[in-house]
């Protein structure tokens, strides 16, 4: 398998694996949890380190990892429960403390060991065909193993408890009362949540899991309110843009997880600008839609009141209107068939005489 085949896969498995628990993390308007695990899970990881003596302690840090970041989500709910905090506030309490006391059991204790700062931050994917682990008497890529078994693990608890989560998402009260346990799903999806993150360390680094977690779900939700077609515009944005990072960046020379993130977050913009749900050109022309709407019905009523034809000019200088403003509210007038124009003449049709009495 080739170098720039297994750094691709390795990116394709972390998007996939974020994703898949990133949109109802979204939907619960938890996504900044995942940031806090992010980081808090370092605490776990030095200890994993610390009690394997530091040789193979992949499995020890998933534990490790996955302990810190149920402590850090009882540690955020706790806190909100007790009324003295937000959410953001006790998100921003919790993490860098936890995350501060990793850093300083480091550089304390492990300094010269390898594990460093930078590649928990910000990882180094170029290196994913480096390192090897045996399976079955075969070397394999570490990251294709560890992210293969997190994408299945994480892929399979989506599909298996699909329905409860989606329930447990929208109407968590509704799922309890059915029986659903909706405090052990949630629990569950944040133990899922710390192995993705402490296994996406070393080969992508914290800051671009956290990306794949959050940016690919939320680029979806702008799109779509379907809860299965926005797990499947998740995981494409998050494939297509691991796809076309790796080649971006090799192209340019630059950081492969850098452009990665940065395509996520331009994907995530020209969501933001064209969605025909919630895009910003989208919002704009139903803003102007209904301004024309209530300025043509107000047309309508004037041409009722007034009894007779009458021309634009006295309309507009009858409601202060510019010149764009009477155009565009007879043209959406005449559209609706509600008005009819005899040279500079305006009057009503039958429908717009019907609209006239209607709102007498």
């Amino acid at each position: 398998m080739s170098a720039d085949l297994i750094i691709v896969l390795t990116a394709c498995l972390v998007a996939v694996a974020g994703s898949l628990l990133g949109v109802f993390l979204v939907l619960r308007r938890l996504s900044m949890i995942s940031d806090a695990i992010s980081h808090s899970v370092l605490p776990g990881i030095v200890a994993a380190f610390w009690f394997s003596g530091g040789d193979t302690a992949t499995v020890p840090a998933l534990i490790g990892a996955a302990a810190m970041g149920l402590l850090t989500v009882v540690a955020v709910e706790v806190l909100v429960r007790s009324g003295r905090v937000k959410n953001d506030a006790a998100i921003g309490v919790v993490f860098p403390l936890l995350f501060s006391i990793g850093v300083i059991l480091i550089s304390v204790y492990f300094r010269n060991a390898h594990l460093d700062l930078d590649a928990v931050l910000y990882g180094e994917i170029a290196y994913a065909p480096f390192n090897l682990v045996g399976v079955f008497g075969q070397m394999l890529p570490e990251s294709l193993v560890l992210m293969g078994t997190l994408t299945l693990l994480n892929a399979a608890f989506v599909g298996m408890f699909f329905k409860e989560l989606r329930l447990s998402t929208f109407d968590a009260g509704l799922a309890a009362s059915l029986g659903f346990a909706p405090g052990v799903l949630h629990y569950a999806l944040m133990t899922l949540l710390s192995f993705t993150t402490v296994g996406a360390f070393e080969a992508v680094g914290a800051v671009l899991i956290v990306a794949f977690v959050i940016v690919p779900p939320a680029s979806a939700y702008l799109l779509t309110r379907k809860l299965s077609a926005m797990l499947g515009l998740s995981l494409g944005i998050g494939v297509i843009c691991s796809v076309a990072g790796y080649f971006v960046a090799m192209a340019v020379d630059a950081s492969i997880a850098g452009m990665i993130a940065s395509l996520l977050g331009a994907v995530f913009f020209l969501c933001l600008l064209l969605s025909p749900l919630d895009g910003v050109l989208a919002t704009l022309y139903r803003r102007a839609r209904q301004r024309d709407s209530v300025a043509a019905r107000q047309l309508v009523a004037y041409f009722f009141k007034k009894g007779r034809e009458a021309s634009l000019s006295e309309v507009a200088q009858r409601f202060e209107w510019t010149p764009r403003q009477t155009k565009r509210a007879h043209h959406y007038a005449r559209k609706q068939g509600w008005l009819s124009q005899d040279g500079v003449t305006v009057s009503r049709t039958p429908p717009g005489m019907g609209m006239g009495h209607a709102s007498d």
